[in-house]
């Protein structure tokens, strides 16, 4: 059976099939108390690094390249054990946080595709 990786915007009301929350953002969700997050785990070294975020800006028309640097991403040293460990997780129901309004063309859609095998996966 392929696994069932949830993801969604953090500000949204949590729900009981949620399994584990885990934050992917970089930086902390503004205006999010961490008690409001109910926030599992906040894995800050599995999203895409600095430069690659504010390339992006979260602009659509760049999605397809973002996706593809951010995959190679995932393989560097800097993102490997928390990769690693996101992948542990997604053996259980999980699902991914992120702050960003559009969730398809975000960090956790590129991480749920790729923890289900929908993506090509990182190596190095």
């Amino acid at each position: 059976m392929k696994k069932q990786i949830k993801y969604r915007r953090i500000y949204e009301e949590t729900s009981p099939r949620d399994g584990k929350r885990v934050l992917v953002d970089r930086v902390w969700p503004r205006g999010m108390r961490s008690e409001e997050a109910q926030v599992d785990e906040w894995l800050r070294d599995v999203a895409p690094s600095t430069e690659l975020r504010k390339w992006y800006g979260h602009e659509s028309s760049r999605f397809t390249e973002f996706r593809r640097r951010y995959l190679d991403e995932l393989g560097d040293s800097e993102h490997r054990d928390a990769a690693g460990h996101l992948r542990d997780l997604a053996d259980h129901e999980l699902t991914l946080l992120t702050a960003t309004k559009d969730v398809e063309h975000s960090q956790a859609a590129v991480l749920a595709e790729w923890l289900t095998g929908g993506a090509r996966r990182a190596t190095r």
